[in-house]
C-alpha cells in the first residue's frame, strides 16, 4: 500500500512538472492562425443555450476579458434567448460592456440545430450551456468547427456519449484549441495553489479523500407541466428532473467536489460500490421525474486509496455542507486552505484564463479530458446506485448504455423512464 501512494505521488510530480513546462513554451503552442490574428485584436464568441447558466457565462466573459465580443447566441425556446438578451442587457454595470454584445437579429437563433448555425458564424469561441446531455454532440461539433470551447460540466450524462467526447477531446488536443471547462475550482487560485502543494508532497501522501455536495432540490416547474407542451418541450423546460438531461445530481451538481478530488490524486477511481434512491422526491409524479435525491459513494483509485462521496438535495432545513477533505499521511487539507487566502471569483477567472490561452498570454489550457473522466467517474458512481452492482471503470468504458433520444422535435412522445431500483435496473 505504501509504495502504491509513493508511487502516485510521483506521478503526480511529474504530472504537475510537465504543466509548468507547458506554461513556459505556450508561445510555441498556440497556432496563430487559431486565433484570428494576433495582439489584442477582437475575438468574437458564440453562445449554445441561454438559461441561467449560459447568460452568466456571457456575464462572466465580460467582466473577465476586454477583447472579446458575443455575436452570435442560439437556444431551442425562443423565450430563453430574449430574456438572456434582456438580463444581459439591464445589468447595473452594463455601460462597462454593451458595446461588446453584438448579437443581432440574423445571429439569433432557435431549434434544435440552433448550435450549427451558431457554429457557422464568423466566431472563435463557442460557449457550450445547454443541459448537460447534449454536451458531447455539441462539442464533438466545435472541434470539427475548429472553434475554441467554454464547456459547461458534466461533459455528458451516459458512458456511450461520454466516449464520444473523448474522441473529440483527444482531436481538440491535437488542434491545440482551447478548451476550458466549467469546474470552476481548476480557475480559483487558493484550490490551485493547494492541489499543487499537496502533489507537491505538503500533507505526505494522499491516502483517502472525501467528497460533499448536500445541498438543496432543484426543482424547475414546481406547479406541473403546461398542458400544450409535448413530452420533449416538457422534458427540456424541466430538464433537471431527468436523467438523459441532467445525468442526475451525483453527475450534473457533484461533479464539483468528485473532480477535485481525482485532479488531487492526478487519476481517475477504478471502482465502486454506491448507493441511493429518493426519500423525498415523490415518486410516480412527472415533475420529480427519475432522478434520485440521495447518492452514496465509495470509489477506489489505482494506488488503493479511496473516495467517500455523499451528495443529496433535500429541502431545508436539513443539514448542509459543500466541501472536500484531502487525508495525507501527515495532514489534511479541505482542497483550498493552502493558498495564500486571497478572494478570488473563479466564474471570471476561467473566462480571462481561456482568453489567455486563446491569444498565448498565459499558459495553454485544455480541460476536455480530464474533466471528461471525471464526468464519467460520476457516471460510474450512479450506475453502482442504480444498478447495486460493484461497477468498474473498465466496465464504463466498455458500456452501451446511450440515453439520447434518436430523434428531436418538440411535440416528439417520449417513453417514460422508469425510476430505477436496484435490483430490476440492468447495467449495460
Amino acid at each position: 500500500m505504501e509504495s502504491k501512494l509513493n508511487h502516485i505521488s510521483r506521478r503526480s510530480f511529474l504530472q504537475t512538472s510537465n504543466a509548468a513546462g507547458v506554461a513556459a513554451t505556450a508561445f510555441t503552442i498556440i497556432k496563430p492562425e487559431l486565433v484570428r490574428g494576433a495582439g489584442k485584436e477582437q475575438l468574437k464568441a458564440g453562445l449554445v443555450g441561454c438559461g441561467a447558466r449560459g447568460t452568466q457565462a456571457v456575464l462572466d466573459l465580460m467582466h473577465g476579458t476586454e477583447n472579446v465580443d458575443v455575436v452570435s447566441m442560439g437556444d431551442i425556446f425562443e423565450d430563453k434567448l430574449e430574456g438572456s438578451l434582456r438580463q444581459i442587457r439591464t445589468q447595473k454595470d452594463r455601460d462597462t460592456f454593451a458595446d461588446r454584445i453584438k448579437v443581432d437579429a440574423e445571429h439569433r437563433f432557435i431549434g434544435f440545430d440552433a448550435y450549427k448555425k451558431v457554429l457557422a458564424s464568423d466566431i472563435d469561441i463557442v460557449m457550450l450551456a445547454t443541459p448537460p446531455g447534449y454536451r458531447p454532440m455539441h462539442f464533438e461539433a466545435a472541434v470539427e468547427a475548429r472553434k475554441h470551447v467554454f464547456c459547461e460540466k458534466p461533459f455528458g450524462t451516459d458512458p456511450v456519449n461520454v466516449r464520444r467526447f473523448m474522441a473529440a477531446a483527444k482531436k481538440s488536443e491535437e488542434l491545440k484549441l482551447t478548451v476550458m471547462s466549467g469546474a470552476q475550482r481548476r480557475n480559483d487560485k487558493n484550490y490551485v495553489d493547494t492541489v499543487r502543494k499537496i502533489q507537491d508532497g505538503a500533507i505526505g501522501d494522499v491516502v483517502a479523500t472525501y467528497a460533499y455536495w448536500v445541498g438543496t432540490p432543484v426543482i424547475q416547474q414546481p406547479n406541473g407541466r403546461n398542458p400544450k407542451w409535448g413530452d420533449m418541450t416538457w422534458e427540456h423546460r424541466n430538464w433537471y428532473s431527468f436523467v438523459w438531461l441532467c445525468g442526475d445530481q451525483i453527475v450534473e451538481q457533484h461533479l464539483h467536489n468528485i473532480d477535485v478530488c481525482n485532479w488531487v490524486m492526478g487519476t481517475h477511481p477504478v471502482e465502486v460500490v454506491a448507493s441511493g434512491g429518493a426519500v423525498w422526491r415523490p415518486r410516480g409524479d412527472e415533475t420529480y421525474g427519475n432522478i434520485y435525491d440521495h447518492v452514496s459513494a465509495d470509489f477506489v483509485y489505482p494506488n488503493g486509496a479511496h473516495m467517500s462521496s455523499y451528495c443529496r438535495q433535500y429541502p431545508r432545513p436539513a443539514a448542509q455542507n459543500v466541501s472536500e477533505l484531502i487525508v495525507g499521511s501527515r495532514g489534511r487539507s479541505n482542497g483550498h486552505d493552502l493558498g495564500s487566502g486571497e478572494k478570488t471569483t473563479p466564474y471570471v477567472a476561467e473566462h480571462t484564463a481561456m482568453a489567455a490561452s486563446i491569444r498565448g498570454d498565459g499558459p495553454y489550457v485544455n480541460h476536455g479530458m480530464t474533466v471528461a473522466e471525471s464526468t464519467m467517474t460520476c457516471i460510474m458512481g450512479r450506475e453502482s446506485a442504480y444498478s447495486g452492482q460493484k461497477i468498474t471503470w473498465d466496465q464504463m468504458m466498455a458500456s452501451q448504455l446511450d440515453l439520447m433520444p434518436k430523434t428531436f422535435d418538440y411535440d416528439a412522445s417520449l417513453s417514460p423512464t422508469p425510476f430505477p431500483v436496484p435490483g430490476v435496473y440492468k447495467f449495460v
